[in-house]
């Protein structure tokens, strides 16, 4: 499984970014996937930003209710994150990851740089 993420870039405090993570595989099925993204900035620890559970219903971390939402296309493989009201804490390289809903197998992709500019 091959997870690419993209739509990172520099943007002013209050802005919007639109995160792509696009996913693919020899044998790859989008569908049997939970799909989530999390972010990592240097000197703390990574952390879950917004997820799908099994049943397709979304969680996000405090920190991002109400200005994240993460949405998926099965049909192109892709998972979103819609980035609102961006903060200067939300600086981070954000990564999206796979789950496996029967094997639990992990993936991970690179990450997309955000840096917000107050």
């Amino acid at each position: 499984v091959q997870l690419q993420a993209s739509g990172g870039g520099l943007v002013q405090a209050g802005g919007s970014l639109r995160l792509s993570c696009a996913a693919s595989g020899s044998t790859f099925s989008f569908s049997l996937y939970l799909m989530a993204w999390d972010r990592q900035t240097p000197g703390k620890e990574r952390e879950l930003v917004a997820s799908f559970t099994g049943d397709d219903t979304t969680l996000y971390a405090d920190s991002v209710k109400g200005r994240f939402t993460i949405s998926r296309d099965n049909a192109k493989n892709t998972v979103y994150l819609q980035i609102d009201s961006l903060k200067s804490e939300d600086t981070a390289v954000y990564y999206c990851n796979a789950v496996h809903k029967v094997t639990r197998r992990h993936y991970w992709g690179q990450g997309t740089q955000v840096t917000v500019s107050s």
